[in-house]
C-alpha cells in the first residue's frame, strides 16, 4: 500500500508491483493477492533479506498462494527442481525468471509433463559472458552469475523456448558496486530494446518475436489489462554505440558500453496520451497501478 501511494503521481507508464514472499509473510497473502501481479520467492541468493531457503518455508510459501497469478522464482541448481515439484503439487503456475543455459532442459521436461510454467531471460545474459568480468570488475556482479560465450550462443539458439525478455534492472549507483560489499544486479530498462533491435537486424530473431517477448507474452503471463493506443515509435534506421552519456536511469551507467544499439525512439504514448517526444519526457507523470484482470 505505502509503494502504491508512493507510485501516485511519480510514475511515467502503467506499473505493477510483485510481492516478495517470506515464510513469516505468508499469512498476508489472501490480503495483497488482488494488490500484486504475482508472488516471487527468492530460492537462492540475493541482494536483501528475501531468501527463502528451508523446506517447509517453501513448502508454506506455495500451499498458502491460492491466487491464480504465478508465483515467479529466481532459483538455480537443485532449488529449481524444487520449485517445479512445488508448483506441480500444489497446483500453482510458475514463472522462473532469469534463466541459464542450464535451465531450459528442466523447463522443457516439465512442459512436457504439463506444468504451467513460463520463463525469462535477461538482456545481460544474452549480450555480456564471463569473458566482460575483466572489463567490468565489481559492475559485473549479479545473479545469476554471466556465463561463458557457449551459455550465451544456447541461449540464443533456445529462444523460441523462452516467454520473455526482462531487463532485471537493478539501477545501484557505481558507489554502491565499487563498495566492499557490492550488491547484485545491474541496470537494463532502457537499454534493452535498443540491444534487441540490434539482434533483429543480425535476423537473431524477428521483430514480431520480440514484440512477443516485451509485450504481448508478459500480459498474458500476468493477467495484465489491455491497454488500447499504447505504443513506442521507433526509427529503424538509427545506429549508435552505448554509452553512459545521455542515460534516464539516475545509477547514471549502464555495463553495455561500446555495443551496438539499433533504433532511437522518437515517441511513447500510453493510453493514447504522448509522455514521451524526440528525446524528453512531455507533461506530467500519469502513469497507473495496474492490478491482474
Amino acid at each position: 500500500e505505502q509503494k502504491i501511494k508512493l507510485a501516485h503521481g511519480r510514475i511515467w507508464c502503467d506499473v505493477g508491483f510483485n510481492f516478495g514472499a517470506t515464510a513469516h509473510s505468508a499469512k498476508f497473502f489472501k490480503k495483497i493477492s488482488k494488490m500484486t501481479c504475482a508472488l516471487k520467492v527468492y530460492m537462492n541468493l540475493t541482494t536483501g533479506p528475501l531468501l527463502v531457503e528451508k523446506s517447509l518455508d517453501r513448502e508454506l510459501i506455495f500451499k498458502n498462494w491460492s491466487n491464480s497469478s504465478p508465483i515467479i522464482v529466481h532459483a538455480e541448481g537443485e532449488a529449481l527442481e524444487v520449485a517445479i515439484k512445488l508448483a506441480k503439487k500444489h497446483q500453482r503456475r510458475l514463472h522462473i525468471t532469469h534463466i541459464l543455459t542450464e535451465q531450459i532442459e528442466l523447463i522443457e521436461k516439465a512442459r512436457q509433463d504439463r506444468a504451467a510454467i513460463s520463463c525469462d531471460v535477461t538482456p545481460h545474459h544474452l549480450f555480456l559472458t564471463s569473458e566482460d568480468i575483466k572489463k567490468l570488475g565489481p559492475l559485473a556482479i549479479m545473479k545469476p552469475p554471466l556465463g561463458s560465450v557457449s551459455d550465451q550462443q544456447k541461449l540464443w539458439r533456445n529462444l523460441d523456448k523462452i516467454d520473455m525478455i526482462a531487463t532485471d534492472h537493478g539501477p545501484h549507483t557505481l558507489s554502491e558496486k565499487e563498495s566492499d560489499h557490492p550488491p547484485f544486479g545491474v541496470p537494463g530498462l532502457e537499454t534493452t530494446l535498443p540491444l534487441m533491435l540490434w539482434a533483429v537486424s543480425k535476423s537473431m530473431l524477428s521483430l514480431k518475436r520480440l514484440i512477443e517477448m516485451t509485450s504481448i507474452n508478459p500480459r498474458k503471463i500476468f493477467n495484465l489489462p489491455i491497454q488500447p493506443n499504447t505504443y513506442v515509435e521507433v526509427d529503424l534506421s538509427k545506429k549508435y554505440l552505448i554509452s553512459n552519456r545521455g542515460l534516464f536511469t539516475k545509477c547514471g551507467w549502464t555495463p553495455f558500453v561500446g555495443l551496438e544499439g539499433r533504433g532511437e525512439v522518437k515517441k511513447v504514448a500510453i493510453c493514447g496520451q504522448s509522455i514521451f517526444e524526440n528525446g524528453k519526457f512531455v507533461g506530467k507523470p500519469q502513469g497507473k497501478v495496474i492490478y491482474p484482470t
